[in-house]
This record gives structure tokens, C-alpha cells and sequence, in this order.
């Protein structure tokens, strides 16, 4: 039955992400003669893969270096208000990666807010690595203070008996045990930024473009195919390398028993205080400042009555329909799609690494292949519903399967032989 449900994501993943990739691949290598090594031997794409590498890697280091003591705030401390916190640092992550763009943009681009203090990130790359931590910071943060909670308070108070400052509690305590799922976040920061194009095509322009842009330029202005299609083979080497080292990671994060988390505290001390304090500031300068930005910025429009006519025009009124209808019907797919992958991959113990990675294939391929390669595979369904909504689900269904393979993990093993011992189906 596992094998069984494999084949539904297994199938799905064939059609629309590996064959219209190799379909590009091969229109690329049969257009032109830039073999596999070429890359390496010309300056301005090699520049491109290790700028698109330099610019993931500080980034994933950025967003530990801040969010492990904005996570261990979280985790050891309550105050009022911890509640909402957490749930408005999800914010930058769900919000349409064009929005959060222009927010960076109105913070710290051309005319933007801060423009008053002389500050303008345009044409430097600090605005796409600010972007890049302003969008994924909330997902070291939440793997942090899931981390810290999992530390068990037995083991910090014997070490705190045994006369350990704080700190040392930390290095030899928490920090040993919260490591893997840094570890994991990291990794997840890292192949977002190494195959994101949104952010980059917006925020790092020509002269800062990542491989993902550069992928896009070729295919889509200079129709060189066949340099598009080895740099897309070696980013997807690079972040298939990646996608493994996370999947095994995430295995070894699977915990049936789980220890007595410590208790949080109640702000009492001033470093306490002084803490919380640094987690608003700290938070509302690289999460909230470009959303508010972005309000400032559209504050007069949204002012004027006049601007509000749009939502009535019959364009819009559209456009709002097919969206609903687009996201629902690619959220039932991606369901299914999830839900399979996550169950057989509890079953298929001896390939459960490789088709744990393979959940992230829609991540490890380069977005603007995949989207060309759609184009040029199945030409009868451009601009069709069928194929819009299979892509949605390819975008969507890799965060149902974690989430859901991750709670399978840590479910006791006993339990699903108890079931089977009192006679219960395998689906059941």
C-alpha cells in the first residue's frame, strides 16, 4: 500500500517537474555547443554561481546569528503579547514574494523611507540579503524555539545543581541539543535563497543577479539554451546536495519520546526586560519595518477614496475570483500530493532518505526551467487551468509533506503496532 501511494506523488513529479526540465535540457544541448565544464571556464557565469552560493550561505549564517537568541528569548521567557509574536513572524513568509519585495524596496530602495537618513541599498547587494533575511528569518526562529523547547529541564537543572553558569548551561546544554534543528533551518534558508527568483530579480538587479536570474535572461532574452541548460544542471546538483543534507538532518530529528520541556519564565530581572526589549526592536527592524514601510508608502493611496474604485473594476473583480479558484483547487491537490508522499515514506524505509529529498525536488529544480520546460513539453495546455494549478500544487505540496512527515515521525512506533495487533487495516 505505500508503494501504491509513492506512485501518485512519484507520477506527479515525472510530469511536471522532471520531464519538462529534461525537455528544456535537451532543447538546450541540442541548440549549441557549451558542454558540462564550459561553466567553469567562463567568468561571468562561474561569477554567477558563486555569488548566488556567497549570497544563500550569508544569509543562512545572518539568520542563525540573529534568530538563536531571538528563539531563545521566545522559548525561556513569557511576556505578554509572546503569543502574537510568534504568529506575526510568519508574516514575511506567507506574504506573495512581489509584496515583501516592494516592502524591502520602500524601506531601503530608491525613494525609499529611510531615504531621509541618506540610506539607499539600490544597485549595492545589501538589499537582497536584507530581503533574503526579512524573508526567511521567521523559519530559524520557529525551528529555534521548537528546538530550545524540546531541551529537557532534568538535564539544565543538574547542571545548574552542579553549579554551571548560564552560559555554560547553554553551550554544554541547550546549544548540543537545539544544534540539529539549527542545522535544519539553516539548510532550509540556504536552498530557499540558492533557488529563490522573485527576490533576486527584483532586489539584486543585473549586476547582483543570482543563477536563478541569469537562468531566466538566458532563456527568455537571449535564447541561449544551451548555457541555460548547464547552469541549470549545476545549480540543480547544488541543490539537490542541499535537499539531501536537510532530509538527513530531518531523519535523525525524529523523537517519539520527547523530554520534559523547561518552564518559561515570567519577565522579573532587567536583563529579562532588556532581553524582551531586544526582541521587539530586533524583530520589528528586519520583520516588521518593510511591511510598515510599504503601508507608509501606500498610506496616501489608500486614503483616497478614489484609489478604493479598483476593487469594483471587472478586471479585478476576476482576477480576485481566479485566485480563490486557482488556490483551492491547487491546495486539494497539494493535499493529496502531501499526504501520499509523508505515508509512504514511513514504508519505504530503505529509499526513506532519497524520497524524503525528493519531497524538495520543486526546490532543488530551477523554478524558470520547470516553467519553460512546461511551455515547450505540453504546448495544447499553455495558459490552461490544468497546468496552472499543477504548478500551484508543485510550488504548495513539499510544506504539507514535511509538516506531515514530521508528525508521523514522532509518533511511537508501538503505536501503530498496538492498531495492527487489534486487528486494524493499514489505512485504517
Amino acid at each position: 500500500m505505500r508503494l501504491a501511494l509513492a506512485l501518485i506523488p512519484l507520477l506527479f513529479l515525472a510530469l511536471v517537474a522532471v520531464a519538462p526540465v529534461a525537455r528544456l535540457l535537451a532543447e538546450g544541448w541540442g541548440a549549441g555547443e557549451f558542454g558540462f565544464w564550459s561553466l567553469w571556464a567562463d567568468d561571468y557565469l562561474r561569477g554567477r554561481v558563486l555569488w548566488s552560493l556567497a549570497q544563500a550561505g550569508i544569509t543562512s549564517v545572518a539568520a542563525l546569528l540573529v534568530g538563536v537568541p531571538l528563539a531563545w528569548v521566545l522559548a525561556r521567557i513569557d511576556f505578554t503579547g509572546r503569543g502574537l509574536v510568534l504568529r506575526a513572524l510568519m508574516l514575511p513568509f506567507v506574504v506573495p514574494t512581489l509584496v515583501a519585495a516592494m516592502g524591502v524596496l520602500a524601506l531601503a530602495g530608491p525613494r525609499g523611507v529611510l531615504g531621509v537618513l541618506g540610506i539607499d541599498g539600490s544597485g549595492t547587494p545589501w538589499l537582497l540579503l536584507y530581503g533574503n533575511l526579512f524573508f526567511n528569518l521567521c523559519l530559524v526562529v520557529r525551528a529555534g524555539v521548537d528546538a530550545f523547547e524540546h531541551v529537557s529541564a532534568t538535564r539544565v537543572a543538574a547542571a545548574r545543581t552542579l553549579g554551571a553558569s548560564p552560559w555554560r548551561v547553554f553551550l554544554r546544554v541547550e546549544w548540543p541539543e537545539a544544534r540539529p534543528w539549527l542545522a535544519s533551518a539553516a539548510c532550509l534558508v540556504f536552498l530557499y535563497c540558492l533557488s529563490g527568483f522573485g527576490l533576486a530579480l527584483v532586489l539584486g538587479g543585473q549586476r547582483w543577479a543570482t543563477a536563478e536570474v541569469e537562468i531566466y535572461t538566458l532563456v527568455a532574452h537571449e535564447l541561449a539554451l544551451g548555457q541555460a541548460g548547464v547552469l541549470a544542471v549545476w545549480m540543480l546538483l547544488l541543490n539537490g546536495a542541499v535537499a539531501l543534507a536537510y532530509a538527513a538532518i530531518e531523519q535523525r530529528l525524529a523523537a517519539p519520546a520527547r523530554a520534559a520541556p523547561l518552564a518559561r519564565r515570567t519577565v522579573a530581572s532587567p536583563g529579562d526586560r532588556l532581553a524582551v526589549a531586544g526582541l521587539h526592536a530586533t524583530l520589528f527592524a528586519l520583520a516588521g519595518a518593510p511591511l510598515l514601510a510599504l503601508l507608509l508608502r501606500t498610506a496616501p493611496a489608500l486614503l483616497d477614496g478614489a484609489a478604493w474604485a479598483v476593487l469594483r473594476e471587472p478586471a479585478t473583480l476576476h482576477a480576485l475570483f481566479n485566485t480563490l479558484r486557482f488556490s483551492a483547487m491547487a491546495l486539494a491537490l497539494a493535499l493529496v500530493l502531501g499526504v501520499a508522499h509523508a505515508l509512504s515514506a514511513q514504508g519505504l524505509r530503505r529509499l526513506c532518505l532519497a524520497w524524503r529529498a525528493a519531497a524538495f525536488l520543486p526546490f532543488v529544480v530551477s523554478p524558470v526551467t520547470v516553467a519553460f520546460g512546461l511551455l515547450l513539453l505540453y504546448p495544447a495546455f499553455t495558459a490552461s487551468l490544468p497546468l496552472l494549478v499543477a504548478a500551484y500544487a508543485l510550488i504548495a505540496y513539499p510544506f504539507i509533506a514535511r509538516a506531515l512527515a514530521a508528525a508521523l515521525d514522532a509518533l511511537p512506533p508501538s503505536l501503530a503496532q498496538a492498531a495492527a495487533t487489534l486487528g486494524a487495516s493499514p489505512a485504517r
